[in-house]
């Protein structure tokens, strides 16, 4: 136990004032004009420019409209402007939400206790109390304890550094008395003082510190892929339609007559002019063809749903993490505090029977109730034998034990030691030796001297371990009494049957040995003082949730560092065992097997108990090389290879710094209910994407077959190069905006795991694309074409006015087919405002730009009866689209 004071109030406020805050100043991020001009800098936008200047060149010479240029630089600079204030926002949003959740909280000595504050509000001067897996908070020395430090990030160096009280030298890293903000500890305790704070420490001088390498998630290397494949396309499909619109104004035009064509010829301006409008002409259908909406969509999907994951207490740290959660199709969940509540509470305590007794054990269901001499070893032995820090005095009763870990916190309030009235005497003891707990030790242990100089080493581990050295133990009179083989086996058999009924159990005993390296290395004559029982209910909702994981295709293996017992209890209440084919395996058992014979098992493997954190990465590695895509959680220092090993680490929100640091996902309530939801979202967003590219290539589809269509029904430019830009506009930036806010359906987790090598484009979305891209291009060539529709419409300019109507009506209602796939188009229509709200908006904008467009949309005003002409065509798309989906779609009877 630490006699640490700390700073009082004021001294906190005068050292801030002095020295200054601890917050780094952030690394400037890309400006909001930074991301313009990078959008400018695209090379379809270069050309457009180029092709921009041409225009106005021309039309300064009198042989070009002046609406022209104005009207692409106009638009282009529209759509600039959407997907740069689009990304941009959402970017802040997403940057300003995961700096709130994850700020760090530190334990700090303060007016004679300990409290926990945020990293921010540290000040110089501070003791701080550093446990493993805490990354240290600022740059200082150690004036007590000793601990191994990773400072590979300050560094390089893989190897822990030793650190150990000291004057130290905060300006050279290798100083063994000098710890650093940002390093981890790895093992040990102790306690520091801060020296350094903010952009002072060597941490706030290296701007590379903060920043994160993100891995491109298989999604994103999905869509890059396919926008390839698609840009390619457009660029076989540009200059085409530039060589058609050329052969329409050289040819057709002129009736391939040689002495017209070569008049034509000769009328260079015109010529130019021609050149220059199929120049655009290809530009444009290059910009609508290139799936530009795609970065945006993911920008924006993302961190639309930061937000709502963070309601259900998922906090994203890297985007790989949500963007492969819809993809995960075997999770290896921890225990406690994640199948179970955390909820930690010793229950009783076992010990050894008296002879006479007729009994193995005997169950105390307080510390009141054991003997005098007992119950004071078991104190000392639960008080001092820990990494939690007991500040009796404060008024806070969740800050009367701090630090530590759930099972320290459950053992120290059966000894009462969260109450303000404790009487235990922490200066009757001197520390001299202390060895943490940790997963592969399987075991903690403290050596204290007493006032009469008698020293004794106190220790709490696995039961069957700390029993099969124990040699002895205390009877009812606190006697020490001789521990028989007969009795031994009696006690095995009482083990077994607590874990078996759910219990974790604690095993704690004395020596008069130094502490040991390992429990192998010490005899086998440990003095037994009893076993904790310590109870964790099961959540009541893991098993529901257990049940959506696999029906959602998803195995759930449950590791755990309790006894097998224990583990197979609390496995079949939670719905992960339920028949005899499934397998549960102790560490032990796993090592004995090979990964060719695990790679057999592991179909059917529900439980590792026991479990070390080698077995993690190693199920890892084997679970990958099956094809496997792989989730962990993890919440300790040595979990971290495992976590940063898996498709998907998902760090617990109570866990140390150092496995959070190696997560893509935090679970910030530790909760299964919470990895469900990630995984919900992460193919919610995989789904909404599916929407957007649906939607956008049938629109690619239409535009590009019309245009090159367009010049052999007799129609120069079906649809003007501005009117094509508005177009794009709808398809891309306010299309992501509209699939973007798409809410979790229950069916998507009854769905199967997408396959690494899956393509986005599905079957289905195929002929929707195909069916619904041919559809709007066969409505648009009969209205062009049919002499019964043009007689609808007064004049010429009322007829090309309609005819763009037509079709920017038929691309918006046909985002009502996209957005489902049955045959209800209303299904959670009210769950996304946000499509109601940009559907809307298109079709109003259409309007005014139809009164108001004048001759650089080439529009004029239309009439009540023009208006429904152009509604009736547009709207068809929505029945045909329910024939398909009835006739071909495997959702025909849904309704």
């Amino acid at each position: 136990m630490y006699h640490v004071k700390g700073l009082s109030h004021q001294e906190v406020m005068t050292s801030r004032v002095a020295h200054g805050s601890n917050q780094i100043s952030t690394v400037e991020t890309e400006t909001f004009w930074d991301k313009l001009i990078d959008n400018f800098k695209d090379p379809m936008i270069v050309i457009l420019t180029v092709a921009l200047v041409i225009v106005t060149l021309l039309a300064l010479l009198g042989f070009a409209e002046w609406y022209e240029g104005i009207g692409i630089a106009a638009a282009v600079v529209l759509a600039a402007l959407v997907a740069t204030i689009s990304e941009f926002k959402n970017e802040q949003t997403f940057q300003k939400l995961q700096e709130e959740a994850s700020r760090i909280r530190v334990n700090v000595f303060r007016d004679n206790s300990v409290s926990v504050i945020s990293i921010d509000d540290i000040v110089v001067g501070d003791m701080i109390l550093l446990q493993p897996g805490d990354k240290i908070p600022a740059d200082g020395s150690l004036i007590q304890g000793k601990v191994k430090v990773s400072q590979a990030a300050l560094t390089g160096e893989p190897e822990a550094r030793t650190k150990i009280p000291g004057a130290a030298d905060t300006a050279n890293l290798e100083d063994p008395h000098a710890v650093f903000r940002g390093t981890i500890i790895e093992d040990g305790e102790a306690v520091m003082e801060v020296q350094q704070v903010g952009d002072k420490t060597h941490l706030g001088k290296l701007a590379e510190g903060l920043k994160t390498d993100e891995r491109p998630g298989p999604l994103r290397v999905k869509l890059a892929h396919l926008a390839d494949r698609i840009a390619l396309f457009g660029y076989i499909a540009a200059p085409l339609i530039a060589v058609v619109f050329m052969f329409k104004a050289i040819y057709l035009d002129n009736g391939g007559e040689a002495a017209a064509m070569a008049a034509y010829i000769a009328n260079w301006h015109k010529l130019i002019y021609d050149l220059a409008i199929a120049l655009i002409l290809a530009v444009i259908i290059i910009v609508v063809a290139v799936p530009e909406g795609l970065p945006m969509m993911i920008a924006v999907v993302l961190a639309q749903n930061m937000r709502k994951l963070l309601k259900s207490n998922v906090l994203v740290r890297q985007l790989l993490g949500v963007e492969t959660s819809g993809s995960l199709n075997l999770l290896f969940t921890d225990k406690t505090g994640t199948i179970t509540k955390g909820q930690m509470e010793t229950v009783g305590f076992l010990a050894v029977a008296d002879e006479e007794t007729g009994t193995a054990m005997i169950q105390y269901n307080s510390c009141e109730e054991l003997p005098r001499k007992n119950a004071h070893l078991l104190d000392v032995s639960l008080r001092e034998n820990t990494s939690c820090v007991v500040n009796c005095n404060a008024n806070k009763e969740s800050e009367r034990i701090v630090g530590g870990n759930s099972t320290d916190r459950a053992l120290l309030k059966f000894v009462r030691a969260d109450i303000k009235e404790c009487q235990y005497e922490e200066k009757s003891f001197e520390q001299v030796d202390e060895l943490l707990f940790n997963s592969s030790r399987k075991f903690s242990a403290v050596r204290l001297q007493e006032k009469d100089g008698q020293r004794m080493t106190y220790l709490k581990g696995a039961p069957e371990r700390i029993l099969n050295k124990s040699s002895s133990f205390y009877n009812s009179q606190g006697n020490l009494t001789a521990l028989l083989a007969s009795k031994k086996e009696a006690i095995f058999k009482e083990i077994d049957s607590k874990g078996d009924k759910g219990f974790r159990l604690i095993g704690l005993a004395l020596t008069e040995e130094d502490i040991p390296e390992s429990l192998d290395d010490i005899e086998d004559h440990l003095c037994l003082l009893g076993f904790a029982m310590i109870r964790d209910d099961l959540r009541l909702d893991s098993a529901v949730t257990i049940k959506e994981l696999h029906s959602a295709g998803i195995q759930v293996v449950m590791i755990t560092g309790d006894r097998k017992g224990t583990a197979e209890a609390i496995a079949k209440d939670a719905g992960l065992i339920s028949s005899a084919e499934d397998i549960i395996l102790t560490s032990e058992e796993m090592t004995n097997i090979s990964d060719e014979k695990l790679k057999g098992i592991l179909p059917r493997l529900r439980v590792v108990a026991r479990c070390f954190p080698s077995d993690k990465s190693r199920l890892v590695k084997i679970a990958q090389e099956m094809g496997m895509v792989v989730g962990m959680t993890g919440d300790g220092v040595n979990d971290s290879p495992a976590l940063s090993a898996a498709d998907i680490g998902f760090g617990l929100g109570s866990g140390t710094e150092v496995a959070k640091e190696a997560s893509d996902i935090v679970v910030l309530d530790d909760n299964i209910r919470s990895i469900a939801s990630a995984v919900h979202y992460g193919r919610t967003i995989y789904r909404s994407i599916q929407k957007f590219i649906t939607f956008q290539l049938t629109v690619s589809v239409s535009a590009i077959s019309i245009t090159f269509l367009g010049p052999f029904l007799g129609f120069e430019l079906p649809l003007t190069m501005i009117q094509l830009l508005w177009v794009n506009l709808i398809m891309d930036s306010l299309a992501a905006l509209a699939f973007s806010g798409e809410p979790p359906l229950p069916e998507y987790m009854e769905e199967k795991p997408k396959k690494r090598d899956e393509k986005i484009i599905t079957s289905s979305m195929w002929q929707s694309i195909l069916f619904n891209g041919f559809f709007t291009t066969a409505i648009c060539v009969s209205f062009l074409k049919a002499d019964s529709i043009r007689g609808l419409f007064a004049t010429e300019e009322i007829f090309m006015t309609a005819f763009f109507g037509v079709f920017v009506f038929l691309s918006n209602f046909n985002k009502f087919n996209v957005r489902v796939e049955g045959l209800n188009l209303f299904d959670h229509l009210a769950a996304n405002k946000g499509f109601l709200k940009v559907v809307s908006m298109i079709f109003i904008i259409q309007v005014i730009i139809t009164y108001i467009g004048g001759e650089v949309f080439r529009t004029v005003s239309l009439g009540i009866q023009d208006w429904f002409w152009v509604v009736v065509f547009s709207v068809g798309i929505i029945p045909f689209d329910l024939a398909r989906k009835y006739l071909f779609s495997k959702h025909k009877k849904t309704v």
